[in-house]
């Protein structure tokens, strides 16, 4: 009997690169409400202006490269790195901030080192980390968790965005950055003194973050990625802010539930270290890359310099994500090692 000659892969479907980064961008919609409800329509801006600034840099970059545009731009990858960044800056950020942002996350990040399926460092995370380090009061002024009818309207976020020097905009610190400062008071006073605070981890702040957790549930019933990455960064998280917790004195690092509801805990969790380029690609070495990344999370929040550290603590990972992989490879059936040298 002759055998049929067919090489893997052996499954197909529809799930084209195009397709999960289109589901990508429909997850984020509920967390982009929910942050435009409570800080403004600067979010939208934001985003809208770091899309149009990805688009145009993306098509730099591939002309300068000599590959076809139409194919590339098809592929909405760019449009991924764009939203992820618009929603991680401040709100009435300006336009020059977002640019060098942009440029950095798809000229350096990504095409520096060949295109996407070649970048070990997430971009988003590369521009965001650039912009933090480069321009630390922009990116720490965070407009108040007002509601869209006591912030600036759409004409004033985009006159904040393209002529800021004439825009006077309120500002206030994150509770992450609040916390971090306090050296004084009990959690329960910091609590009742700062009106950013929520029910349990920043007005605002928690709901946007139970939105992106819809949002991750979402594409993980999409079977977008699997749960590993994501469940063991929050598990370690969980933890180690459980283990550290004194119950709430002026030395305080925050509760289980402060760290995971406020800053970008969600979005970092379902959005960002599961990019399948920068992470580790076996289950197990999903576990180890999303836990370590939990750890670093609280370490860098509570002990670091900077109050919220999902950016740091991905570039940081995925830079050892090629030594995870080295070390979490699948038994390949018929050896009792996963090691070359076994």
């Amino acid at each position: 009997m002759a055998l049929m000659r067919i090489t893997s892969p052996h499954a197909h479907g529809p799930m084209t690169t195009s397709r999960v980064m289109q589901n990508v961008l429909l997850a984020t919609v509920p967390g982009i409400i929910v942050l435009t409800h409570f800080f403004g329509f600067g979010v939208l801006v934001n985003i809208a202006w770091a899309s149009i600034l990805a688009l145009g840099f993306e098509a730099l970059a591939l002309r300068l490269r000599k590959r076809p545009l139409g194919f590339y731009l098809g592929d909405y990858s760019a449009l991924v790195t764009a939203v992820l960044l618009g929603i991680a800056l401040p709100p009435y950020s300006p336009w020059w901030l977002i640019a060098v942002g942009i440029a950095a996350a798809i000229l350096l990040a990504k095409h520096l080192y060949g295109g996407m399926g070649y970048n070990p460092f997430n971009p988003a995370m590369v521009g965001y980390v650039v912009l933090l380090i480069s321009f630390p009061v922009q990116m720490t002024s965070w407009a108040p968790p007002r509601g869209t009818g006591e912030l600036p309207g759409l004409l004033e976020a985009l006159q904040a965005c393209f002529t800021p020097a004439s825009f006077d905009g309120v500002t206030m610190a994150t509770p992450l950055d609040v916390l971090k400062q306090n050296n004084s008071l009990l959690l329960e006073d910091l609590w009742q003194q700062n009106v950013q605070f929520g029910r349990w981890a920043g007005l605002g702040w928690e709901w946007a973050n139970l939105a992106f957790l819809a949002g991750g549930l979402w594409l993980l019933y999409q079977r977008i990625y699997t749960w590993h990455a994501p469940v063991a960064m929050l598990t370690t998280l969980t933890l180690m802010s459980a283990l550290f917790y004194d119950g709430g004195s002026s030395a305080s690092g925050g509760s289980p539930l402060f760290h995971l509801l406020s800053g970008a805990t969600m979005l970092g969790a379902f959005f960002i270290i599961t990019d399948p380029v920068s992470s580790a690609v076996s289950n197990r070495g999903r576990l180890v890359f999303g836990g370590l990344i939990g750890i670093l999370v609280y370490l860098i929040r509570v002990f670091g310099n900077y109050p919220d550290a999902v950016a740091f603590a991905v570039l940081i990972m995925n830079l050892a994500a090629p030594f995870i992989d080295q070390y979490t490879q699948p038994r390949t059936y018929g050896h009792a090692s996963n090691r070359s040298d076994g």
